[in-house]
Parts: C-alpha cells; structure tokens; sequence
C-alpha cells in the first residue's frame, strides 16, 4: 500500500508487482513447447533489429529502460496493457467458446472480496455516492438463456478520480469491490457509480515508453467482472459505455461491440443498464 497523498506510476506499480508476486503461478509447459516459443520470440526480436538496423545507442536505452520497468514495479502494468488483449483473445478463439465476450483482467483485480446479496450497492465512499449513480442489472445464463443458479458476479472498478481501492492510499480496502451472489435464476441488480476515463500510471516508464511513440496513456471508463457458476466455465471480462471517450483509441486496446453498455437515465435520476451474461459449460 502506498504511502504518499497522491499515487504514482511508481507506488501503483509496486502494489501491483507485489500482488502478483505474492501469488506465485506456474504453467504446465513441455520443454518442447517452451524451446519452440522462445526460438519464435527471439527470432521476431532479431527480425526487428535487421529491418529497423537498431543503433548501439538505442539498444542501450532500450535495456535501460527495460531496467527501469523493474524497479517501477511496472511490469505488471505495462504487460497487462500492452500483451494481455492478445493472450484472451488466443485463448477465447482457439478454445471456440460461444459466450460472453472476454477482456482482459488488468493488474488491479484483488481476490476475496466481499459476498453481496443478488440486489446490493456496492461498498463506496460518502463522496462517491455523490457521483453519478449506475443501476446495473441482468442475469447469468446458459448459452440457452436459462437462468445460472449458484452464479456469482464479482465487481471492481475505479473511482471517479481513476483510483483503485489496494492500490492508492486513503482510499478504504473493499471500496468499489464485491462479490455479488446471483438468485436462483442468475439474476443480479447493482447500485455503484458510473466510472469515468482515467490515465494509466503514466510518471514511470510505461508513460514514458507510451510518449516515445506519440500515443496516449487513456483507458475508456469501464466495469470489471469475473461471472462464474457452477459447471460452467468462467469469464473474466470488463464493460464500457457508448460514446464514451476513448473508447475508440483505448490504450489497451481491450474494447470490443460486444462490451459496450448503453444506460439510461431512470426516473429516478440514476443511469440504468442491463447486461446479461451467457457462460459456455466446462469441457
């Protein structure tokens, strides 16, 4: 957890690699299938050097960058924006699911968040109810529509200033965080705020490595969610808003027409939006 009053690239980026260190993961990879990929990635790296003739000095800056990507802590970061939109798209196509769409999951998902009733608000600051509120409901399904029983819906998203509970100080742990347990239909309905656009950590490296080639540091505002149930395989997957901005020119990358919400202002003031969600069944 940080510290100072106001988060950096460095302090984000330190959370998130100390999160992941944490958790410690393996894969169950041949030795065969291991030689092959990295035969391919180090002959796309030498295939980049011949066509560009890449210079002594910027091969220096670029293992002094890479260099600096570590002590930031910002390898987490920079790969979840940068790689991770390819690896779920591999694995969603070449596993012909017929659900609901993926996305990537990002460095800030926390485990174990709170259990919440199927119709919940979710946990937030007084001065985050004062934000626009979101009515956010639907159901977990089959890819025959039938209703999940036993579904879950696991939420996070930033607040309105683009900061993650866990990972920006005076922010309290769960806020903007739970688990919601779906009725006995998959059925859900979630009060939270609508999310704004926000910058990824942008004062360390990956800003620097996003600067270097004219881009920009913008995410478009977005919900993430986790749906599981029983039998079913599980999606990881986020959800953004029509017209909003970025949404286009995402750094991430990570926006798909099958994610985007188009809510409503109700009656009673608030936004309102369904989605539902339809899990294909485990293999």
């Amino acid at each position: 957890m940080t510290t100072t009053e106001n988060p950096t690239a460095h302090d984000s980026g330190n959370a998130a690699t100390d999160k992941f260190k944490s958790e410690r993961v393996s894969a169950d990879t041949s030795t065969e299938r291991a030689a092959a990929i990295y035969r391919d990635v180090l002959d796309a790296f030498k295939e980049i050097v011949h066509k560009h003739e890449v210079t002594y000095d910027e091969y220096r800056v670029l293992k002094q960058w890479m260099i600096d990507v570590g002590e930031y802590g910002e390898w987490p970061l920079w790969l979840d924006v940068f790689v991770e939109h390819e690896i779920e798209d591999v694995n969603y196509s070449r596993n012909s699911l017929a659900g609901t769409k993926g996305s990537i999951e990002g460095p800030y998902y926390v485990a174990g968040s709170p259990k919440l009733a199927s119709k919940c608000t979710m946990p937030m600051r007084e001065q985050d109810a004062a934000c626009t509120p979101l009515v956010f409901s639907g159901q977990v399904t089959d890819l025959e529509g039938n209703g999940l029983t036993g579904a879950t819906v696991e939420l996070w998203h930033a607040d309105e200033e683009g900061y993650y509970s866990q990972f920006a100080p005076g922010i309290p742990e769960w806020n903007l965080r739970g688990t919601i347990e779906c009725d006995d239909e998959g059925h859900y309905e979630i009060t939270t705020l609508q999310p704004a656009p926000y910058q990824i950590p942008n004062d360390g490296p990956t800003g620097w490595f996003i600067k270097s080639y004219g881009g920009h540091p913008w995410r478009p505002a977005h919900l993430h969610l986790m749906v599981k149930a029983p039998g079913r395989l599980p999606i990881t997957t986020q959800l953004y808003f029509k017209g909003g901005e970025w949404v286009e020119t995402d750094v991430a990358t990570a926006v798909k027409p099958e994610l985007i919400l188009d809510p409503q202002q109700g009656e009673d003031g608030k936004n309102h939006v369904s989605y539902n969600f339809a899990l294909d069944p485990e293999a």
